[in-house]
Order: structure tokens, then sequence, then C-alpha cells
């Protein structure tokens, strides 16, 4: 009889273990992984900016579409700049610089992340309305207009979006260690964010599943309509572009907001495994290396496709 209890008490205290360490992960592992995904981000990031940069310098900016790039790599220029700050902690295991500054570099990411999807979802917007109108591309009157929306953008970002975020976000000091960062899982306890939290998952999951049912519509009828041909037209190569973005925020941004569902509950041990699905979604900072890697294969097929069809 009691070597069954005995069974029992070492059966529950292994299914106690196991529920403890459903989220553990070594802090060596954890902080080997993040410094990998950060180091990927500065390098590839960096090189598709510079890509980038060189492409549209020969592009029109009055086009929409253009705007809407350009504005999106300047936050990943932006974000980048904030990286270094980041391996640096993960490879001392120690904040040095200000609590301050780390309240900066931590709401960093997730103003990348928001304003990044919000790019994302202008630019396919952009899109889906100049296919349907029939448009090859929407355009500003002047050059100057584009920069006005621009700065507009920015303008709310840096005196509306930016403060606000800051001022709510990791303001009490008691409840964390000086020498530590990225460790503002504490504000989870307040209803207001609590809430906040699942608002935004659930915006986020219904956007993207709207944009890729578009986005698939779209690229179907295009293969119907011109058929074998559809490598050689533009008008199929810009809807592929589209779809990219769409899988861009579907690599990068649903693992981050799936695993908060169950964050939300478990805050305090799987706070290595939030970092790092959040280092994920700085991945999209390779966005643009990525697309302009897709240009060159789009010339390259079309090569390919003139040198089989002429004699």
């Amino acid at each position: 009889m009691a070597g069954t209890i005995d069974q029992k008490n070492m059966m529950m205290n292994t299914v106690n273990a196991t529920n403890e360490t459903l989220c553990f992960i070594p802090r060596d592992v954890a902080t080997g992984i993040l410094i990998g995904l950060y180091s990927a981000v500065i390098i590839g990031g960096t090189i598709g900016i510079i890509i980038m940069v060189l492409l549209l310098c020969r592009t029109n900016t009055r086009s929409v579409t253009i705007t809407a790039i350009i504005n999106l790599l300047v936050i990943h220029g932006i974000f980048i700049l904030t990286v270094p700050f980041r391996i640096t902690y993960y490879i001392q295991n120690q904040w040095i610089f200000s609590f301050e500054f780390c309240r900066f570099i931590s709401s960093m990411i997730h103003i990348h992340m928001y304003l990044s999807f919000i790019f994302y979802v202008a630019l396919l917007l952009i899109r889906y309305i100049s296919y349907f109108k029939q448009r090859d591309k929407i355009e500003f009157y002047r050059k100057m207009h584009s920069v006005v929306a621009s700065a507009t953008i920015w303008v709310i970002v840096l005196l509306v979006v930016l403060p606000v975020f800051i001022l709510q976000y990791g303001t009490d000091k008691n409840k964390y260690k000086p020498d530590q960062c990225f460790s503002f899982h504490k504000e989870i306890e307040r209803r207001f964010v609590f809430a906040l939290n699942y608002v935004v998952v659930a915006v986020i999951f219904l956007v993207v599943c709207i944009l890729l049912i578009v986005q698939i519509f779209i690229i179907v009828k295009i293969m119907r309509k011109l058929k074998r041909s559809a490598l050689d037209h533009q008008e199929f190569w810009v809807q592929l572009k589209s779809l990219f973005f769409i899988l861009v925020m579907i690599t990068c941004f649903f693992p981050y907001h799936m695993f908060r569902i169950y964050y939300l509950k478990h805050a305090t041990e799987c706070f290595y495994y939030n970092e790092i699905f959040l280092g994920i979604t700085a991945l999209s900072c390779l966005d643009l290396l990525s697309f302009a890697v897709q240009t060159y294969f789009q010339k390259v097929c079309k090569h390919m496709t003139c040198s089989i069809k002429c004699p």
C-alpha cells in the first residue's frame, strides 16, 4: 500500500515538474539563440537597406508604393541601430545603461513590429486598389506630396505613438532590477494591457487572413487570364511580391502573436520563450534583402523565358 502511494506521489511530482518546465529553457541557450537572431538582423537588414537604396535611386519617388517602401526602409534602419544594445546585453548578461534607455530600446522592437505591419498593410491596400481600378500605379501629383505624406506619418509616430508607448511601458522602477533589461512582463498584470494584447492579436490575425484571401483571389484570377504566359507579365510578378509581404507577416509576426495567447497567463515562466518569438519578429528586417533577391530572380526568369522562346 505504501509502495502504491509512493508511486502515485512520484507520478504527481513528475507531472508537476513537466508543467513547471513547459516553458523552461536554459538562459545560456536562450541568449545564444537571441544573439544569433539579432546578428542575422543586423547583417541581413543592413545589406538589404543598402541594396534597396541603390534600387530606389533609379525609381519614381512619386509612386505611393515606393513611398511606403521608403518608410518601411526607414523604420527598419532605425530599429537596426538599437539592435547592438540588445546583443551587448545578451553577451554580458547585464544592462550597463540607464533604466530609461532600457525602456526605449525595449519598446523599439514593439514599435518596429507594429509600424512595419501598418506599412505592409498600406502597401498591399495600395496595390489592391491599383489592381481593381486597373491602373498601373497610383502616384502623387508631385514629389513634395510624397514627402509631406511621409512627414505626416512620422510626426504622428513621434508626437503621439512613441510618447504614449514610452509613458505606459515599464514605468514602475520598483518592479524591475536596474541591471536587467527587456523583462517588462509584469506590465501584463494591468487589466488594460492584458485586454489590449488580446485585441491586438485578434486584429492582426483577422487583417492578415483577409489580405491573404484577397491576394490568392487576385493571383488565381491573373493566372486564369494569362495562363502559361504569366511569367512574362509584370502584373503577375507584382502580385507575387505582394504575396511575399503577406508571407513575411505570417512568418515573422504570427509565431509571436500565437504564443502571446499562452504567454499572457504564463508570463513569468515563459519569459525567454517570449523573447525568442519577439526576436523572430525582428527578422522582418530581412524583407528588403529578400525583395531585392526576388527582383533579381524575376529578371533571370524573364531572360530564361526569352531565351527559350527566341530562335
